[in-house]
């Protein structure tokens, strides 16, 4: 299951709205095929891990993160018919699928063949990555990682708003990972005002993979791509150049896609926290002091016994002299 996860998550950001699904078969200790959802979300795992195997699936274990599909499309069989068809022994899923169209129907299929079912295998690991199929099911808006780049005196530019670059090459790099595994990144209007960041991927390899820029405005007219003119003042719009803009944290629910990803400013970040939208906390940490700089304005806590238990560490390391730290909602 191990191998699913990593399968699975070398496809996120690239599948919506399917999940990205990784899947290992396995016969006689051997694995015999492989696969993840791919871009665009056909093929299915399942399906890619069944074409590599051909007759060697018949009498195998198949690994999936994903309780195996039970809906027909246009695009594609279902998977469980696929290793129905295919002879599989056994089917170790680690999550139930939510979808209504699935949801426990997939495993029931597989079980009326004779196959034999098991569900919850590293169930946590599963759910933490395809956290934006799950979120997007569950409350019907994409996944969110605020990502904040902070000094160790917790400002996140300095009092005149200059914020590059807080952190050193090694961590920047780290953040442009994480911008190809979400669809969207988002600035508030006054970072883009101000520095016209360019919000791509600029890793070798990786440069297709930029995600679609989002721009979060409190009101009035909203900057046209090229700079040249004026957006139409609307809740949530994408223009003809791919160019999505939003007005209001709680308008996110128009936006394509299953992760987004908040890079700036301070007041964007804050804006976020204070509606309860953050799921993930992405925090760099330099080894400088910035000393009367700009921290995060108010999120609205009334007391600070409501800041605790509200985030769990997931990973800390180090990333040249910088630190990241990893958190998700508690």
């Amino acid at each position: 299951m191990g191998a699913a996860l990593a399968l699975g998550d070398r496809a996120r950001g690239r599948t919506a709205p399917n999940p990205n699904v990784g899947c290992v078969i396995v016969r006689d200790g051997r694995v015999v095929g492989r696969g993840w959802t791919q871009p665009g979300g056909r093929p299915h795992a399942e399906a890619m891990a069944l074409a590599q195997a051909g007759d060697a699936a018949r009498g195998a274990i198949a690994y999936v993160t994903l309780e195996p599909c039970a809906h027909d499309s246009a695009r594609g069989p279902a998977c469980a018919d696929l290793l129905v068809a295919a002879g599989v022994a056994r089917v170790v899923a680690a999550l139930r699928d939510p979808d209504p169209r699935t949801d426990g129907a997939g495993l029931a299929r597989l079980a009326a063949a004779g196959i034999a079912t098991d569900v919850g295998t590293r169930a946590a690991e599963a759910a933490r990555s395809m956290a934006g199929f799950l979120i997007r099911r569950r409350f019907d808006r994409p996944h969110v990682t605020l990502k904040l780049a902070l000094s160790l005196d917790g400002a996140v530019a300095m009092a005149d708003g200059r914020s590059t670059w807080i952190t050193g090459p090694e961590a920047r790099a780290h953040a442009h990972l994480e911008r190809s595994r979400h669809e969207l990144i988002l600035v508030g209007r006054g970072t883009w005002d101000a520095d016209s960041p360019r919000l791509d991927v600029r890793l070798p390899g990786l440069e297709g993979r930029s995600p679609v820029r989002v721009i979060l405005s409190a009101g009035g007219p909203l900057p046209s791509p090229d700079g040249k003119g004026k957006g139409r003042r609307e809740a949530a719009r994408k223009d003809e150049g791919g160019q999505l803009w939003i007005m209001s944290p709680q308008s996110i629910a128009a936006l394509p896609g299953d992760h987004l990803l908040i890079e700036g400013g301070a007041r964007t970040a804050a804006a976020f926290l204070a509606a309860d939208l953050v799921d993930r906390l992405l925090l760099y940490r330099a080894p400088v002091f910035v000393g009367g700089g700009r921290a995060l304005p108010d999120i609205g806590l009334a007391d600070l016994s409501g800041a605790h238990g509200r985030w769990t560490l997931l990973d800390s390391r180090m990333l040249g002299v910088d630190r990241v730290e990893v958190y998700e909602r508690g």
